[in-house]
């Protein structure tokens, strides 16, 4: 697991809390920001996946490369 997948997973739940808490406190706005900020998570969580896969496939095309 790299940075960003650590920061998006991070935001997620941070989303997720405001949006309960906002639920449970009729605050529309802080549930706008919460479904807001899950979704900015989702998103960076899925760049540092995409980021960690591409790593790895260069690391083994180098591996490939040396034998």
């Amino acid at each position: 697991m790299n940075r960003d997948e650590l920061e998006g997973k991070t935001k997620e739940i941070k989303g997720r809390t405001k949006q309960a808490w906002g639920d449970l406190t009729d605050d529309e706005r802080l549930k706008r920001e919460g479904e807001s900020d899950e979704s900015e998570g989702e998103l960076q969580e899925g760049l540092g996946k995409a980021r960690r896969k591409v790593g790895e496939a260069v690391e083994e095309l180098g591996k490939d490369i040396k034998r």
